[in-house]
């Protein structure tokens, strides 16, 4: 998700990345430069995702889709949701799914893409929406670019209804330590320069990179589940480890 503005984000600005005039977000995740960074890079993101992960990124929506289990006439939130490609399988099975995202390029482009959708400009920490109203709440490698995210995951559990669920699917940590040790070496030596020869702000994907580098274990983000209220907390690793789901239920 891109990071909250406004109440609860940080007053003084943090340093930004400049690089023909595309912007690139710093670890301190300052609101401003995070939301400028996602608008750069969002006429080609789908197709920068899908050529980085080398076709990965499409088994693991599957696998949220699965996880997130839509059902007719439910009411889903899709955070993070981007271009609202994420966005797609939950309307296909005849949920009522809201697309909501930080970035205003993002959700232009989505827009154009998918107009029928009801695409919502949206704070993670601060979301515009009722208490109890989603039967699901899902986001999808975006809990990692917010400012303040035990905000984000307790302002989640506010719009669930009781007895509903989370899912989250974020980078996480390789399991097998030879393996991590590729995983890393990819993405601070390859994955900038493949993002220069497909993305927009090549550089947003060293932000990208960083922040996979800097963000909790399985278990550590299982643990601010279960802070922010969520019961039955639970997560299964995907590609390795490289990417976890995490589930969470809201007690009925």
């Amino acid at each position: 998700m891109r990071p909250a503005y406004g109440p609860g984000a940080a007053e003084s600005p943090g340093p930004c990345c400049h690089n023909g005039g595309v912007t690139r977000a710093s670890l301190d995740k300052q609101p401003h430069e995070v939301a400028s960074m996602f608008d750069d890079v969002a006429e080609r993101y789908d197709l920068t995702n899908d050529v980085l992960s080398l076709g990965q990124d499409r088994v693991w929506r599957r696998e949220v889709a699965k996880a997130v289990d839509a059902r007719p006439a439910q009411k889903i939130l899709d955070l993070a949701a981007g271009t609202a490609t994420s966005s797609l399988p939950f309307a296909r099975t005849g949920a009522y799914v809201v697309p909501c995202d930080f970035s205003l390029g993002m959700l232009r482009v989505g827009k154009r893409n998918h107009p029928w959708l009801p695409l919502t400009a949206g704070d993670a920490t601060k979301l515009p929406f009722k208490d109890d109203t989603f039967d699901a709440v899902t986001i999808s490698f975006g809990l990692r670019n917010v400012q303040e995210t035990d905000t984000a995951l307790s302002e989640l559990y506010r719009v669930t209804k009781p007895g509903g669920r989370v899912v989250i699917c974020e980078f996480s940590h390789p399991t097998w330590a030879p393996f991590r040790t590729v995983y890393t070496e990819y993405l601070m030596r390859a994955l900038p320069p493949v993002a220069r020869a497909v993305s927009s702000n090549p550089d947003a994907y060293v932000y990208l990179a960083e922040s996979i580098r800097a963000w909790p274990n399985q278990p550590e983000l299982a643990e601010k589940l279960r802070k922010a209220g969520w019961s039955k907390v639970a997560w299964r690793n995907l590609t390795g480890g490289v990417v976890a789901l995490h589930r969470g239920f809201k007690t009925a």
